[in-house]
């Protein structure tokens, strides 16, 4: 028997395959931290976590969850996308709060050539996004 799933991720789910930053924020628990694929740190932050996840909405193309797997608090989605001509597959690992917002969020990807081809578009993204000038202090080692 399939469990229903919770609102929160109904909501992520939609929210992330168009990359509505707007929609995406009111998800995030104010302590939620997102750990990328592209390397070993963290976003903290609903601000932060928004803003990164509105770019990754915009890099992604052909973008579309395969597969939703979880209950309570803890979640799977496996994606499917592109990046530029490179194909993709990939898992969010969410965590619920007490409240059922999005307290962790990280991603794993492969194969590591579109992991690369990501992080460069995502690092000329937020070059010339001035919100990431103020936010990179959210950004802390893992």
């Amino acid at each position: 028997m399939e469990s229903p799933m919770h609102p929160t991720i109904a909501a992520f789910e939609a929210a992330a395959q168009t990359g509505d930053e707007a929609a995406l924020a009111p998800l995030l628990s104010p302590v939620v931290q997102f750990l990328p694929p592209t390397y070993w740190a963290r976003w903290q932050g609903p601000e932060a976590v928004a803003a990164v996840l509105g770019h990754v909405g915009q890099v992604f193309t052909d973008f579309r969850y395969r597969r939703v797997m979880g209950h309570g608090p803890d979640w799977a989605l496996e994606f499917q996308c592109k990046v530029g001509d490179l194909d993709a597959v990939g898992v969010d690992l969410i965590t619920l709060d007490a409240d059922g917002l999005i307290a962790q969020l990280e991603v794993v990807m492969r194969p590591l050539k579109t992991v690369a081809a990501l992080r460069e578009a995502m690092n000329a993204r937020v070059a010339t996004d001035p919100r990431f000038l103020k936010l990179r202090d959210a950004l802390t080692d893992g």
